[in-house]
């Protein structure tokens, strides 16, 4: 409950300092540290997200419990997916799903200006500069060509508009649910993944998951995870283990040309490693990130140079003058909007069996070791996400720019008394349904 109040008060204190210090607009923010302006609404999704809300409360610790594995990883991905939809259409069918890739600086706004895709992958770095002629919108710009291309191949195949552009968003976003709970099982034993399939289905985050692209990206990086995770601890012998650590590595490339910030999932992917004490998978990983790097450099774009000259666009724009002393740790006051105030908790927890654990470890006595690997999955993602603070790339928008490392934190709810499971419950969906109804998020 300290935990809790304490990551409360530190949203507080961020509102407050915010909305200080914001005068001048220099925070390029409406209501710092949300990008969100503030407009008490309801919308078509509100009896929906209610319903989701009491099912999950009521029955999802019961049926994590009881449902067979198959049935309990179909049911959290089906789960997160009425989860995020119903959230998305509180802001209305399409302010809240079919415009919200379709305007202002999104991706699909820049679909009419790319003609052929060697072309666009060719001269894709002459349009990131602010001063240059027919500048990209900040998305498109601000992330590599992968992540539009994405919705140009949807477009070209006959998906177009911003209906099937979020439909796909959402349904990636919501396997990631699945995705965690397959690593964690994998890793930590399926007694702390069951414990933790309620949290992860019902997760303060599914407010930005629906819609955008950062959802998208979110599926994807957890899939990466999971499916290095089968490879040092899955039970298809030899060549299945092979082919997950394969997959795992397309998948962990096709991230670096989703965006920047996730080369930071490296952390993940290391955790998982040190976890089952395993290298062996690591040249089918390496195998696998390699065709995307070599496709995108032969076809005209450089990763490096992408970064750099990004990196003098932010610095132009409003990231050169938001005030890093401000956002290093407000960043993380957003948070507690994303994963909510169990996952608050359970990192405390986490925190004190942690260090107890290495105690022990260090004494030579016997531990938990599934309980450890845990703390370990839950502690790569805080890592990732301090690097990201850190960096100062990052200043505002992390509720949604952090998604694929914050849904790694929020299996640490599993780690608190499963007697409350259902009181912490509550308290992750009302903040979900008070942040969808009480402010509009952007982008």
């Amino acid at each position: 409950m300290v935990a809790a109040a304490s990551a409360l008060l530190l949203f507080a204190v961020s509102a407050v300092v915010g909305a200080a210090v914001n005068g001048d607009d220099v925070l390029f923010l409406d209501w710092p540290p949300l990008f969100a302006e503030w407009e008490p609404h309801l919308g078509p999704g509100t009896p929906a997200a209610l319903l989701v809300t009491a099912v999950v409360v009521v029955n999802g610790p019961t049926w994590a419990r009881r449902l067979s594995w198959r049935a309990l990883a179909w049911a959290s991905g089906a789960g997160s997916l009425l989860w995020i939809t119903s959230l998305a259409l509180v802001d209305g069918w399409r302010r809240g799903v079919t415009e919200r890739l379709a305007h202002g600086q999104e991706y699909l706004t820049a679909l009419d200006d790319i003609g052929g895709i060697g072309h666009f992958l060719r001269t894709f770095t002459d349009h990131i500069p602010l001063d240059s002629p027919d500048n990209w919108p900040a998305h498109v710009a601000g992330h590599p060509p992968g992540a539009t291309l994405t919705f140009v191949l949807l477009d070209r195949v006959g998906l177009a508009g911003g209906g099937w552009a979020a439909a796909f968003c959402v349904v990636v976003a919501a396997s990631a649910a699945p995705a965690v709970l397959v690593t964690v099982r994998a890793l930590a034993g399926e007694e702390s993944a069951r414990r933790a399939a309620p949290f992860v289905v019902l997760a303060p985050a599914a407010v930005w998951m629906g819609v955008s692209a950062d959802g998208y990206f979110a599926g994807v990086a957890a899939w990466a995870v999971a499916l290095l995770a089968l490879s040092v601890r899955g039970s298809r012998g030899r060549t299945g283990r092979r082919l997950a650590a394969l997959g795992s590595g397309l998948l962990f490339g096709l991230l670096l040309y989703l965006s920047y910030g996730l080369v930071l999932m490296a952390a993940l992917g290391v955790a998982v490693l040190l976890v089952a004490w395993d290298a062996r998978p690591l040249p089918w990983v390496l195998l696998g990130v390699a065709p995307w790097g070599v496709a995108f450099t032969a076809a005209g774009f450089w990763w490096f140079d992408g970064y750099t000259i990004l990196v003098d666009r932010y610095h132009a724009g409003a990231g050169g003058y938001r005030p890093y002393s401000y956002f290093v740790w407000a960043n993380l006051a957003a948070q507690v909007a994303s994963v909510g105030l169990a996952t608050a908790a359970g990192l405390r927890r986490a925190v004190v069996d942690g260090v107890w654990g290495a105690r022990e470890l260090a004494a030579r006595r016997p531990v938990d070791a599934e309980h450890l690997a845990l703390i370990a999955l839950v502690a790569a993602g805080a890592v990732a996400v301090l690097a990201a603070d850190v960096s100062g790339m990052s200043k505002a928008e992390t509720e949604r720019i952090w998604l694929p490392f914050a849904v790694w934190l929020l299996p640490a709810a599993a780690l608190l008394p499963a007697a409350l499971a259902r009181s912490w419950l509550v308290a992750q969906a009302a903040t979900a349904l008070l942040v969808n109804h009480l402010w509009l998020t952007r982008w």
